[in-house]
């Protein structure tokens, strides 16, 4: 499997994850035209998309869906929660899932996992294929017992590190916004995001990428300060992925 970023923030998100015969898109919160800049930056085209999967209805990650699938007859996957019509439009081929039952693109199969975030139905995914698991968790306010266990045992694993609090309680943001991030269905600081690599499996996990990083409530120096003490010991390799320029292509073997 192979995974790869067009981008990870507030400002938009898009992770490609692929085998041999599949390439599913994992979010699209970016312009048409600027999406197109950043598929060919990783070598690829609308066409060779397969499917988009949408973990929930927030601007950065389903704005560009439906301009897409239009253009390009793009199948969507997402929850009936968060598909609304009325701002999304007509999507051709739209697929409903349910976000307790698994699911298969192509040589890819998919498990939804429920998290708690401010969104009406919203789920993030693991994708397997040929006995590798790709975790992608981002946009939850806390770990359930639940999502604990869904994602200990991960080849790779995309984790939300989006704040550090100390910079959140004296950041610029007005105090409303700061207790929805900060709260039990906001977003992981970095300490939260610690605490669940604490309980995966590091000798299974080859590849940690740290996502969705505030840019005004978080520094790269305070996400290693906070992971450093859980991965002391970890072999496996880890970067973070960037907003402008998200990740280059990860082959996992």
């Amino acid at each position: 499997m192979r995974i790869a970023s067009l981008g990870s923030g507030s400002r938009g998100n898009g992770t490609l994850v692929e085998d041999e015969s599949t390439c599913i898109l994992v979010d699209l919160g970016f312009t048409l035209k600027e999406t197109l800049r950043r598929l060919s930056r990783l070598g690829r085209s609308p066409r060779d998309i397969d499917a988009v999967i949408v973990t929930h209805e927030h601007g950065d990650h389903i704005n560009g869906v439906a301009p897409f699938a239009r253009k390009f007859s793009t199948p969507v996957y997402m929850t009936p929660g968060t598909y609304d019509p009325k701002r999304q439009g007509i999507i051709p081929s739209l697929h409903k899932i349910n976000c307790h039952r698994n699911f298969r693109i192509g040589g890819i199969g998919i498990e939804p996992v429920p998290v708690p975030h401010d969104a009406k139905e919203p789920c993030q995914f693991l994708l397997s294929s040929g006995g590798i698991k790709v975790g992608i968790l981002t946009d939850l306010g806390h770990i359930t017992p639940y999502v604990e266990l869904q994602y200990q045992s991960c080849d790779v694993l995309l984790l939300e590190c989006n704040h550090d609090p100390g910079m959140l309680e004296v950041g610029p943001y007005p105090y409303p916004l700061k207790m929805r991030i900060g709260g039990m269905h906001g977003h992981l600081s970095n300490e939260q995001a610690a605490k669940l690599i604490e309980k995966v499996d590091l000798g299974r996990l080859r590849h940690l990428v740290i996502t969705h990083i505030s840019e005004k409530n978080n520094q790269r120096e305070l996400v290693r300060k906070a992971l450093e003490p859980v991965l002391r010991n970890w072999t496996g390799e880890s970067c973070i992925a960037d907003q402008e320029e998200g990740f280059a292509w990860i082959e996992v073997v």
